[in-house]
């Protein structure tokens, strides 16, 4: 057998194994360089490695969060851009991606979107780096073929003007649905709030009011930035950017009250704070959080069955620079990071039974990775 049909035989045996054990990887980044958007892969959950030739790329500008509905046949991503917009695509049984629609959101620079439980509308969190007029919430109704309508609703906060750089204005960095689809929480960096709504799905020009409380504020300066909630809905998570924190809640008829504070790095320099995403793993025994900055790290808790409170396991280098976003993949045994200033992902293993972060898979060349979903 000459060497070009060795070399055939080898890869087209490489590709057989990948899709044996595969789960489909979309990758969303950002295209002020060579990325052209959306990013579909093959992972092998059982190797633990993307396959690096793209199923397919979905031109798109800055899709910097993604989106799946229910049913993962719908996919809906944020622009993030000045004058921003958000993107619909139809998710084929193969996974092939094809493009709806788009409408703009009112805003400057969205940053993250999430979908009401019964997929009738996508709420948008527009940052906007410009403090004015500043960041807000938006809510896009969603057509049952899965195209977007214009806004419908829009919400602007109160800015805090703690740092005068970066909090003349509110910026909305993220919209996050409770476990029972009843409420919208609204974390607002430039306010150094976390703003609770009512999610009313009956109401058409306004499905979203104050809920009581309408607030909960955190330290000043601080910069919440995303939050999570575990299974139940009893205790919810969430990145305090600017003070490099994490925040345990308790969560009561909507409330969400402090329980715990922690400190994502001994170091005092503002440099080296910069929280960013926090993920649960699928049984919520452990939960991961990623400080970038001069850190550029991944922080391991172990979550009290219980009371949900976090006790400090492991301390995890990125390897790269900037872990905007990370992702667990189906199987638990490995993690994701999407390292967006030094253009790569690195996939670590992961202990299933301590939590533990291990040795680097894999790392693999990817232009400005901003977010990464599994499609099931």
């Amino acid at each position: 057998m000459n060497r070009t049909w060795t070399t055939l035989l080898t890869a087209s045996l490489m590709s057989l194994t990948i899709h044996a054990h595969a789960s489909t990887l979309l990758v969303g980044s950002y295209t002020d360089g060579a990325s052209q958007g959306i990013y579909r892969y093959l992972f092998d959950d059982k190797a633990g490695r993307i396959d690096p030739t793209p199923q397919q790329v979905v031109k798109s500008v800055n899709p910097s969060w993604l989106v799946l509905s229910a049913d993962q046949r719908q996919l809906f991503v944020v622009n993030e851009t000045p004058g921003g917009h958000a993107s619909s695509f139809s998710v084929s049984t193969k996974g092939e991606i094809k493009p709806l629609n788009q409408v703009a959101t009112q805003g400057d620079e969205p940053t993250h979107a999430s979908l009401s439980r019964d997929q009738r509308y996508l709420f948008v969190a527009n940052y906007a780096v410009k403090p004015d007029p500043g960041g807000s919430l938006v809510v896009i109704p969603v057509a049952r073929d899965g195209k977007l309508k214009a806004v419908v609703q829009q919400a602007r906060h109160k800015a805090s003007g703690v740092n005068p750089e970066r909090q003349a204005g509110a910026h909305v960095h993220s919209l996050v649905l409770s476990p029972d689809g009843q409420h919208v929480y609204a974390c607002d960096l430039g306010a150094d709030k976390v703003f609770i709504y009512r999610y009313d799905g009956a109401s058409v020009d306004k499905p979203l009011s104050p809920a009581i409380p309408a607030s909960v504020a955190l330290p000043p300066g601080s910069g919440p930035r995303h939050l999570l909630f575990d299974a139940k809905g009893q205790h919810a998570y969430l990145t305090l950017e600017m003070s490099g924190e994490v925040v345990m809640f308790d969560v009561e008829d909507a409330a969400l009250l402090e329980r715990q504070r922690l400190p994502l790095t001994e170091q005092q320099d503002a440099a080296a704070k910069a929280a960013g995403g926090l993920h649960l793993s699928a049984d919520g025994r452990f939960l991961y959080v990623s400080n970038r900055g001069t850190a550029n790290e991944i922080l391991v808790f172990a979550v009290g069955k219980n009371d949900g409170q976090l006790t400090f396991v492991q301390r995890r280098s990125v390897e790269g620079d900037h872990p905007r976003e990370f992702a667990l993949d189906p199987s638990g045994n490995f993690l994701l990071v999407a390292n967006q200033k030094s253009n790569q992902i690195v996939v670590m293993r992961r202990d299933l039974l301590t939590g533990e972060l291990g040795e680097t898979v894999q790392t693999m060349t990817q232009d400005a990775p901003s977010d990464l979903k599994f499609i099931d």
